[in-house]
């Protein structure tokens, strides 16, 4: 049989990396040899910037609400929380008398925990019944149709925006063009693997492509699927029936088919990602 290839990233992404771990094991059970490849790299900037901007407040900075698309936000704030001294008076600042609007289900959960992760910072996190969005909205695009459905468009509404280098803009646009004020702050960036290529081709190597059956390449995020895709477009034939690719979430299954041109034939949700064995 085939190899069924499995693309991960690194870094503090717990929900992929059960997925992951659980796709294996089923993999393994199964006889389905498989391969993981190391495929990106994240690193947090203007933790600082965001930092400060957490101990002023919301009501300090005229925020109305904060828009967190993916977990490595959530992990941004975390990573924030932590810079700040417990000398620092932080009182001032409620963030659970603002709305929390978030991408799918995992972030959502995320963001639902951090108020047990900081239990002396509590007020720097979220409130549970003010986090909005998640399963309801699965990608960038549906939580700016979900926000402006709120009503929350028009009036010049402020929020807090955290974003990575490689956000792509459609939801932006959509809010301002619905009169939501955005205060964009970079919180990370992500850059593919140095190693990856030979890391691919020590992979390939040892699972060799045998039998008619297909070879399956499962994506789990934009930026992982921009980066390998050239790569894998060097080794692989994207023509034919040999070939099969799945998504992993909406924002992944639209990043392949509208900006790489790769046929999704099968996406699944974070929640149902066990399904893709």
């Amino acid at each position: 049989m085939s190899p069924k290839l499995i693309r991960r990233e690194t870094g503090p992404i717990q929900s992929k990396k059960t997925v992951l771990i659980t796709t294996r094991s089923r993999l393994r059970r199964r006889g389905i040899p498989r391969l993981s490849v190391p495929v990106l790299e994240t690193t947090f900037v203007n933790i600082d910037v965001l930092a400060d901007e957490i101990v002023r407040g919301p009501n300090a900075l005229g925020i109305s609400g904060v828009i967190l698309t993916s977990k490595r936000a959530i992990e941004a704030w975390h990573e924030a929380l932590r810079s700040i001294s417990p000398e620092v008076e932080t009182t001032q600042a409620d963030w659970r008398t603002v709305t929390f609007y978030v991408v799918g289900h995992a972030t959502a959960r995320a963001a639902s925990e951090m108020h047990t992760a900081f239990p002396t910072m509590v007020h720097l996190a979220p409130a549970e019944g003010l986090i909005r969005g998640g399963a309801g909205a699965g990608t960038a695009e549906r939580l700016a149709a979900f926000i402006l459905a709120e009503g929350v468009g028009g009036n010049g509404l402020r929020m807090l925006y955290l974003t990575g280098d490689k956000n792509r803009e459609a939801m932006p646009e959509m809010l301002s063009a619905g009169g939501v004020v955005l205060d964009t702050l970079e919180a990370y960036r992500t850059t593919g693997s140095s190693a990856f290529r030979a890391d691919l081709g020590t992979a390939l190597e040892k699972v060799p492509a045998t039998g008619t059956d297909p070879t399956w390449v499962v994506h789990f995020a934009p930026s992982a699927a921009a980066f390998v895709t050239p790569f894998l477009r060097e080794v692989l034939s994207f023509d034919g029936e040999k070939l099969k690719v799945a998504a992993i979430g909406g924002t992944t299954a639209a990043h392949l088919s509208d900006t790489l041109k790769v046929r999704v034939d099968v996406g699944f949700t974070q929640t149902n990602a066990r399904r893709a064995v």
